[in-house]
């Protein structure tokens, strides 16, 4: 059977419910709607994806007369006696006999609704650990029960089972929706409606990849048979987030394949030779292959997306030089964007240096230019005068328009949105994309993240005269550290300090970068030190760092804004002030800024605090290894997928189940499914299975299909 070849199923019994409000569903009501609305539940669909966090293993039903202590048990009693116990506090207790020994339960607070429902005589299941009270009389305090009266243990929903406790607060406990409300809200769906809810996935994804049906995964996942069974269900729908973001991101792939519109870049290479001839090291061998493969993506029908993944000290500038110089011999135009504009004046004089030979000079665009700069650059690129342009966001600005945009190049991609992206896409006809980010991306993150590109890797460094060591220290080792910096200053080296503030916070009570400064003023009297930070202005910044890899200062104290593209080969010494709270990543970044010279140079990791074990872990690492890959997977691992991207506007979802690491296997198998499904989707798009699938991905990503799913 092919992916297409499923037993057709009905779509309108799968949609009606699935989409069906909340409100309608038996013990919601408008109230309670009112509230969960407030949590983005809205739908059936939308409940029912409200997973529990943990579960309560109460399967282990036990007679009264053998339940042993200090364990989790299920019994099943009547009620013998039931009364509040006065005293300093009082207490409800009730007592159950099962017939082989008798059970006392205890509640010392929230026990009056008790009072007129668990009398003498009422049947109960209940859940808890038991306690001995005076090495006497076993209790349980606190128990979960349930009523039994005639009903079946099989059908108990808050004992007797494995029981789902799901993410609640104050606000759903005064809704009456903490983990009992929702499960007697989610009980009934699941025994009346899920049997007959179709699957939107076919049955050879199921079946290849070992996955539950829908409609049990959802059963299972609320009310596990086991614990092995709620994690088989969880797995099920952690597949279908990634299978629906891999389908969104393959559409978009398919639709420029597709379209087979690209412009194929008829250049000799030439101009690109000019510049390798004029470099003074080779080219490494990583360096030829990802230009081998970008030179077949330019020379193609099929427009490039093509990510660069390069650790730093890499390479990607000449790559993405050699990039832009094969258009710009053509005669078209090439645009570069970067994130800030230190690192934009940096890449302007790196290209003009290596243009010079062509007698082709790169313009710069970025928000701090005088008007009249800004309008003599924007006039140049209009008319096609200016064949290469270095910009920041201004680049991004509906009055900057091009007169043939080939090739869109964006540097330090992460820090830039899908939007955005497609802004300066949008100014040219069909231009290729070249995004590079100096940040290496753990490949399953990179599958999620940047699907619908093509990857290369530059995983190969330049050969280096110099190396870096990287230690950690505590404050105690301070004076030492001064010592070191005066020798290393008199010796003729530049020092970094690097503070992760620009003002003091009452809150993390960290040291600042303005304080530091001052306060390294007066400790190196003889030193000339500088100062740079987020809120320094565009001109001044550019001014100090400018002094600053001129050699013009000896110390630059800074914030994080020399974390990217900064190039100063004298600088040999760095110190990361209150290190324990960069990510590893960042870390590495801002190690990056020195060893670019002759020497050894040395990275100092300066501890604010006491080091927790992560802390510790993130040091130990950055010590150990310089390897930008094997830092991301660590700092992955260690921080999870939202902290390590942070406030990225990728324009892809946060994930409510699926979780990147603990999930990674099957980031893979849901490409591979999705990717076969895109490639098909023209042939068997009609057939009632495909229509359901399609309907389920309108359903998660309708809102952001314009923006991901266009070509």
């Amino acid at each position: 059977m092919t992916s297409g070849d499923s037993t057709p199923r009905q779509t309108r019994g799968h949609e009606g419910f699935w989409a069906s409000p909340v409100t309608y569903l038996k013990g919601v009501g408008p109230q309670r709607a009112q509230f969960l609305a407030t949590q983005g539940i809205e739908t059936a669909a939308d409940l029912l994806l409200h997973l529990p966090r943990r579960y309560l293993d109460r399967s282990n039903v036990v007679a009264i007369g053998s339940a042993p202590a200090e364990e989790m048990v299920t019994v099943l009693g009547r009620v013998v006696a039931a009364g509040v116990l006065k005293g300093r506090k009082s207490r409800f207790e009730a007592i159950i006999d099962d017939g082989t020994g008798q059970l006392s339960l205890l509640w010392f607070a929230g026990w009056r609704y008790l009072v007129k429902s668990l009398k003498k005589g009422v049947v109960l299941a209940a859940s808890g650990t038991v306690t001995w009270y005076q090495g006497r009389e076993r209790q349980i305090v606190h128990p979960e029960f349930e009523f039994l009266e005639d009903k079946d243990v099989d059908d108990l929903t808050h004992t007797a089972r494995v029981i789902p406790l799901y993410p609640s607060g104050e606000g759903w406990r005064s809704a009456g929706l903490d983990s009992r409300g929702l499960r007697r809200i989610i009980k009934p769906v699941v025994d009346g409606v899920l049997a007959e809810l179709p699957d939107y996935l076919n049955d050879d994804i199921l079946a290849t990849n070992g996955l539950l049906p829908l409609p049990r995964a959802l059963a299972q996942v609320h009310f596990p048979d086991s614990l092995m069974n709620a994690e088989q269900a969880r797995a099920r729908l952690a597949f279908d987030e990634f299978f629906f973001l891999e389908l969104t991101l393959a559409r978009r792939r398919a639709a420029i394949d597709r379209r087979h519109d690209g412009r194929v870049c008829m250049a000799t290479g030439q101009l690109a030779r000019r510049i390798v001839d004029h470099l003074p090291w080779a080219l490494t061998g990583a360096q030829k292959r990802v230009v081998s493969e970008i030179t077949a993506d330019l020379r193609s029908e099929r427009a490039m997306r093509r990510l660069l993944q390069g650790d730093v000290g890499s390479g990607k500038t000449i790559v993405a030089a050699l990039a832009l110089a094969l258009w710009i011999e053509t005669g078209a135009q090439g645009a570069l964007l970067v994130p800030t504009e230190i690192l934009a004046e940096q890449h302007h004089h790196t290209l003009t240096g290596m243009f010079a030979p062509a007698g082709i000079q790169p313009v710069l665009l970025t928000g701090s230019l005088l008007a009249r700069e800004k309008k003599t650059v924007i006039d140049q690129v209009r008319s096609g005068e200016a064949r290469l342009v270095v910009g920041t966001h201004a680049l991004l600005s509906g009055g900057v328009s091009f007169a043939d945009l080939a090739l869109v190049v964006i540097d330090e991609q992460h820090r830039f949105g899908v939007v955005q992206r497609e802004q300066l896409v949008a100014k040219g006809r069909r231009p290729d994309l070249l995004v590079m980010t100096a940040t290496p991306i753990p490949r399953t993150l990179a599958m999620t993240l940047y699907g619908d590109l093509d990857v290369s890797v530059l995983n190969e460094l330049p050969p280096r005269k110099g190396t870096t060591r990287t230690v950690w220290r505590t404050e105690e080792a301070r004076e030492k550290i001064y010592q070191y910096i005066a020798d290393s200053t008199a010796a003729g080296n530049l020092v970094y300090i690097v503070y992760p503030l620009v003002e003091q916070s009452e809150k993390l009570d960290l040291k600042a970068a303005v304080a530091g400064y001052e306060d390294l003023r007066r400790h190196f009297a003889d030193r000339r030190v500088g100062l740079v930070h987020g809120r320094t202005s565009a001109k001044d910044r550019a001014t100090v760092m400018r002094q600053f890899y001129q050699g013009e200062l000896d110390i630059l104290v800074s914030t994080t804004v020399i974390e990217v593209g900064v190039d100063a080969p004298d600088a040999r010494l760095m110190v990361i002030e209150n290190a324990e709270r960069f990510g590893l990543s960042q870390l590495h970044q801002l190690r990056g800024r020195i060893g670019r010279g002759p020497g050894q140079s040395i990275c100092v990791l300066m501890l604010g605090g006491p080091a927790g074990p992560i802390a510790r872990e993130r040091l130990e690492t950055m010590c150990r290894t310089a390897d930008g890959f094997e830092i991301a997977e660590a700092d992955l691992r260690l921080r999870g997928p939202g902290e390590f991207l942070g406030t990225r506007q990728h324009g892809i979802p946060e994930f409510r189940i699926a979780h990147l690491i603990r999930d990674a296997a099957l980031v893979e198998p849901a490409r591979k499914a999705a990717f076969a499904i895109a490639a098909e989707e023209k042939s068997r798009a009609d057939q009632p299975a495909r229509q359901l699938l399609w309907s389920e991905w309108r359903r998660r990503y309708g809102r952001r299909e314009r923006l991901l799913a266009a070509g």
